[in-house]
């Protein structure tokens, strides 16, 4: 792997990666302090490659970057339903009147997640961190912190055009050909142009930090690890020279080299739990396996979920066990 010299761009600003593709920045106010945003250039105008989150900061930099181009949005296309990739999408395509492009479990989930819990039950919540070991306290601490999705989505559009693996978009003369990935969003869409040589990669593929692969009270059983290994294999087959444009962190060359990272990092964490499991143990009490910083606030979520997720794949791949304590919680352990 290696980063190519290219400037990083100021916020409201962008630097040009190739004729007709333009790399943004936008501000986040979390510890992953920033995302990447792209425009593709049409024939008719701009293509904008995720949003930022839906917040008045993130507005007011799209407003600059507007008031710049030479040509109007001529479409919005998220690559999955994260609040910083999703945010302001509708916004954007309400403003122009253009269409959302997204694939289809993408969008229908963010429709339902801006639409909230309404009045269901939370028990569902409160048994899941239950299960993990959490104690009560820091159950209704985590469930009550969350100031919910819409907070910072903007209203998602009634209407959207699909995207599906192997689909190809033209964009002034180029092919962008959809590769979707699993694991960290249920259908991320993913972007390869092999004229531009250049891969738009989203939080899917990224440099230097590893993508959550989470498991979460949504669908507890499910085996998002296992989503995310096996569609991370087909990118090995691009070339070499591709450019990686992902949504965190710098471009970099050397995809096939960062996907064997990514696969051999997620195996080190299993083999790890897997020893760890030579005695019963909670999800918290594996926590220090995974994470040897300390957890606090939200990122006790995604470490959980993360857990799980490997704990998950472990189980399905019979490596290990779980049972439900007399307490209600689950331990996993290894055959004896």
């Amino acid at each position: 792997m290696h980063y190519p010299a290219i400037e990083q761009p100021s916020p409201g600003q962008w630097t040009e990666i190739a004729k007709g593709v333009l790399w943004l920045r936008m501000p986040l106010p979390f510890e992953l302090d920033h995302i990447n945003l792209y425009l593709v250039e049409d024939d008719d105008g701009w293509v904008v490659i995720d949003t930022g989150l839906g917040t008045n900061t993130t507005k007011a930099l799209w407003n600059e970057i507007f008031a710049a181009l030479d040509k109007p949005v001529s479409a919005v296309l998220v690559t999955h339903l994260h609040p910083d990739h999703v945010g302001l999408a509708g916004w954007i395509a309400d403003q122009f009147k253009v269409p959302l492009y997204m694939s289809q479990v993408e969008y229908f989930t963010a429709r339902a997640f801006t639409g909230g819990k309404s009045d269901t039950s939370a028990w569902r919540d409160e048994q899941y961190y239950h299960r993990a070991g959490l104690q009560s306290d820091d159950v209704m601490s985590l469930m009550s912190g969350n100031k919910g999705y819409s907070n910072v989505v903007s209203p998602i559009p009634i209407s959207y055009r699909r995207l599906k693996q192997s689909d190809v978009l033209t964009l002034k003369g180029n092919s962008w050909e959809v590769m979707i990935g699993r694991g960290h969003s249920p259908e991320h869409v993913c972007l390869y142009s092999k004229e531009l040589g250049i891969l738009l990669a989203g939080d899917h593929i990224l440099p230097q930090i590893t993508p959550n692969i989470g498991v979460y009270s949504t669908e507890p059983e499910g085996n998002t690890l296992q989503d995310y290994l096996s569609t991370l294999l087909p990118f090995t087959d691009l070339p070499e020279k591709t450019l990686v444009l992902p949504a965190h962190r710098q471009p970099f060359i050397g995809v096939k080299d960062r996907v064997n990272e990514l696969i051999e990092h997620h195996h080190r964490h299993l083999n790890a739990l897997v020893e760890a499991c030579n005695k019963p143990q909670t999800v918290v009490e594996l926590l220090p396996v995974l994470f040897k910083r300390e957890l606090s606030g939200r990122n006790i979520v995604f470490a959980v979920a993360e857990c799980v997720s490997h704990l998950n794949y472990l189980l399905s791949h019979g490596k290990i066990t779980r049972h439900l304590s007399d307490e209600g919680l689950y331990l996993y352990g290894v055959q004896q």
